[in-house]
């Protein structure tokens, strides 16, 4: 008499509980990014194509291209690329010294500690510092004037200006680009400039025609994500000038308060423009930065 034998089946569980507590531990971060991002982004999109009362329109886009308007994108624009080749270029400087210029281990690690906390330090507190160091009052105005008889407003220097605003954005500019390049300049292999040297290439030709190539990517990644930071920032900007400088920011922030426009929708709008420009920025500073991360690996 023969036997039929039944394989046996090893049924998987249909939840995987690592799989449930993976998930559940990032779901405070979905949840934050649903109701502060996600949600306020798609609401400011559609509100910019409505009027008031709810209908389909295309004139808040349109309105966009008014002369007060596009005058305060402009001035942000030049102030953003302002600080943002400022900061790139002052900012590369500091990173090459302390990562291949031979100085000391603890100058590095200082430098790193403070860029980490002067990238986040803006707002109010910024502005209020410059304008107790360098306004008409401040300690450094006042110590240029009694000590060494140097009148900075006499100059022609104001604070309260576009050059002033761009000297206060790279407070903050100066140290993330620090922060960024880094790595960057860390991942250059010693490999290559020895292969250069033997090949008899000079200091100058190894930085022309093999490490400036090679960084180039993370330069122009890094300044577009500086000009896309200063792009968006407002509260150093109002605190520091307040409605004196027509720039994207504090305009929308007098829409929110309904002192000038009026119209919500084109608030929207304005929204909209401001999240396009950061969005191609920082779009672009995410390919050049996956082009980077080539050479490192």
């Amino acid at each position: 008499m023969s036997t039929v034998s039944t394989p046996m089946v090893n049924s998987a569980p249909l939840i995987n509980k690592d799989h449930v507590i993976d998930w559940l531990g990032i779901t405070p971060f979905i949840i934050f990014s649903l109701l502060f991002l996600i949600i306020p982004t798609l609401y400011l999109v559609a509100g910019a194509f409505l009027t008031p009362e709810g209908d389909l329109t295309l004139k808040n886009i349109g309105d966009l291209f008014t002369p007060s308007i596009m005058s305060a994108y402009w001035i942000s624009i030049r102030i953003s690329v302002a600080s943002a080749l400022g900061g790139a270029l002052i900012g590369f400087f500091l990173a090459w010294a302390v990562v291949l210029g031979g100085l000391p281990a603890s100058v590095r690690s200082t430098l790193l500690t403070f860029s980490g906390v002067a990238s986040n330090f803006a707002g109010v507190p910024l502005a209020f510092a410059f304008l107790a160091t360098l306004g008409r009052t401040g300690l450094a105005t006042v110590l240029l004037r009694e000590w060494f008889g140097f009148n900075l407003y006499g100059t022609g220097f104001n604070l309260l200006s576009f050059f002033g605003l761009t000297i206060t954005y790279m407070y903050f500019q100066i140290p993330l680009m620090v922060l960024i390049l880094t790595p960057a300049l860390d991942g250059m292999k010693k490999e290559w400039r020895e292969a250069s040297q033997i090949l008899g290439a000079t200091n100058r030709q190894y930085w022309t025609m093999v490490a400036l190539p090679i960084l180039w990517p993370s330069l122009l990644g890094t300044t577009l994500l500086l000009f896309a930071n200063a792009f968006g920032a407002i509260a150093t900007a109002y605190a520091l000038t307040g409605s004196s400088l027509n720039i994207v920011p504090i305009l929308l922030y007098a829409q929110i308060r309904g002192d000038v426009l009026h119209n919500p929708n084109l608030g929207y709008a304005i929204a909209l423009g401001m999240i396009v420009i950061t969005g191609v920025s920082n779009v672009l500073y995410l390919m050049l930065r996956m082009r980077a991360e080539r050479w490192q690996k």
